[in-house]
């Protein structure tokens, strides 16, 4: 509908002139000093003073978004000099004066031009002149003016910062802060109901409540419970002119996650499990795996394994996996199938954080039995010691018996052994073993002062099984027999001096034997009587020298040799 200035904006006009009347004094007292004062017109000397209003106006609103199809009517600007003859001229300068505003410069009939936006500028100031149109000379003093854009709700409520993501512990009581939003209305505030916002929740009951206030997010309801439903994801409305019928809205999402807390005990899946365990499996090594359920995350279901009886207790030992939280099985001791098949263990798994807000629904542990099946293995033979030392003459005849092992399968078949020495290739074989027996035998003639020790390794093998062998070290000494003569520790070429006396000892011989201890000294010393005998020395057997046995030769007659004598002039004892 074309709204027209003579139908509509005139009784507006009224009331506003009417309202600066009631305030008039009070308000203009606080507007600069130009405003509504005369100035000195060019060549006066003293201050002419005219009627204390001389113009007619208030401040002035224009409508924003106005999408007339006619510039839209501010308001008028008055004169009571302008008779109405067209003498007085009306000048409008300032901000937006020529291009959003213009006047009717003859009647002072104000009009917007362009649609206006408030929350872009919200006010325009200007000045106004009245002049006499013949002579150019100001009628009024300039004064300055309001035109106030008039807002309209054209502004949704904006959540600036959403979506919001949010966290609160489960098991909450009903009505804990959640976390408030704060939608913003670009809308003036100070008139009407444009910008004030009402919350309401659109998505997200009967779990959160918010007020419509505030913007707090509450929850709405007991125990609730993160192993049941972890997410939410709750719309919340803003709706200006305070929620009424025709108010814009704009929404945000909320995501919220309960976290958790420790509500949930462990508990095994089963009562009873059963675990198998090879009999050869080496002691130190993980031999199997348990685990018990915990609904919660993260530290509250972090839990400890420990034994708590059984036939196995000093058999196996349980360490906690940190990361996968499973109860590893270890063995501590060796097993043996033939001696006990199987054991008992009474496993317990039990919370290491406890929150004793929830202790009423515990106990936080919980225990389970586990059957250990020890299985047979099919094992290498065992030796009936873990070492052999024998022992054997030298000069024995080939084919003599050195010793005997023994194995036996340690399995209940208790399967026939076979033996066999480990040779090296490069190896001399100074003996050799019955596969059936064990009987180990020289294969050569051994000589002790040659090898007084061998070690050689016997390997035994079940007649099921050749895959499966057993080794063992064979010490074998030689033991000595007196297969070896004296002989002179080295040749000796002696020198005697002719003046030496009679019975003097000239010098001393030693000898050695290459048997041991028990065969070789104490040695006897004496002259071959076979060969001729020399008149001029004897040999005297040295009996107390029972370490280092020898023997003395002398001297039998005086000689003429002086001790000044060089010696190879001395006659040699041949």
């Amino acid at each position: 509908m074309k709204i027209t200035s003579t139908s509509c904006i005139c009784p507006v006009l009224v009331c506003l002139c009417f309202v600066q009347r009631c305030y008039g004094a009070t308000h203009h007292s606080s507007i600069k000093g130009t405003r509504n004062q005369t100035k000195h017109i060019e060549g006066e000397t003293e201050v002419h003073h005219r009627p204390k209003r001389g113009w007619v106006w208030n401040q002035f609103f224009v409508l924003e978004e106005h999408m007339g199809p006619d510039p839209q009517y501010v308001g008028k600007l008055h004169s009571n000099s302008d008779k109405g003859d067209g003498s007085v001229k009306y000048i409008l300068t300032g901000e937006g004066a020529g291009t959003i505003f213009i006047i009717d410069d003859t009647t002072g009939d104000i009009h917007s031009t362009k649609s206006l936006d408030r929350e872009q500028k919200t006010h325009y100031v200007l000045h106004a002149q009245a002049i006499d149109r013949r002579t150019n000379k100001p009628l009024e003093p300039e004064s300055e003016f309001i035109i106030k854009v008039q807002d309209i709700n054209d502004n949704a409520p904006k959540f600036t910062d959403g979506p919001y993501i949010v966290t609160v512990p489960e098991m909450s009581d009903m009505g804990t802060s959640v976390l408030q939003v704060t939608a913003t209305d670009a809308d003036d505030p100070t008139y009407g109901n444009s910008a004030r916002v009402v919350y309401s929740i659109l998505q997200g009951q009967p779990y959160f409540s918010v007020d419509p206030k505030t913007g707090v997010i509450r929850t709405a309801l007991h125990n609730m419970d993160r192993e049941a439903r972890e997410h939410y994801s709750v719309v919340i409305q803003a709706k200006d002119m305070a929620g009424q019928v025709g108010g814009l809205s704009g929404s945000t999402t909320v995501n919220i996650t309960l976290t958790d807390v420790n509500d949930n005990p462990p508990r095994f899946p089963q009562k009873h499990y059963q675990l198998y365990v090879p009999e050869s499996a080496q002691v130190g090594s993980a031999v199997g795996k348990i685990k018990a359920n915990d609904a919660d995350t993260g530290s509250n279901a972090d839990m400890t394994y420990s034994i708590i009886n059984g036939d196995g207790v000093g058999i196996f030992s349980i360490s906690t996996d940190k990361e996968t939280r499973e109860g590893i099985l270890s063995l501590k001791k060796p097993l043996n199938y033939e001696k006990k098949k199987s054991y008992t263990l009474n496993i317990e798994g039990a919370n290491t954080h406890l929150d004793f807000r929830f202790s009423h629904l515990g106990p936080f542990k919980d225990a389970t039995m586990l059957k250990i099946i020890v299985g047979d293995v099919d094992e290498p033979p065992l030796f009936s010691m873990p070492s052999y030392v024998m022992e054997v003459y030298e000069n024995a005849k080939i084919g003599t018996v050195v010793g005997t092992v023994l194995a036996q399968d340690p399995d209940s078949a208790n399967s026939l052994v076979r033996y066999f020495i480990d040779y090296n290739p490069e190896d001399d074989r100074f003996f050799n073993i019955d596969a059936n027996t064990g009987t180990i035998k020289t294969t050569k003639v051994l000589d002790r002062e040659e090898t007084p020790w061998y070690n050689i390794t016997v390997a035994a093998s079940e007649n099921d099984n050749p895959s499966l062998l057993s080794h063992v070290t064979v010490g074998i000494r030689v033991l000595d027999v007196n297969d070896n003569p004296p002989e002179l520790a080295r040749e000796y070429d002696i020198v005697v001096c002719e003046n030496s006396k009679p019975g003097q000892v000239i010098h001393t011989i030693s000898a050695t034997d290459k048997d041991d201890f028990a065969n070789g000294p104490r040695f006897n010393f004496f002259l071959d009587e076979h060969l001729s005998i020399n008149p001029n020395f004897t040999l005297k057997d040295n009996e107390a020298a029972a370490p280092s046995p020898s023997g003395f030769v002398h001297a039998r007659e005086m000689g003429a040799c002086g001790p000044a004598m060089p010696k190879p002039s001395c006659p040699r004892l041949v």
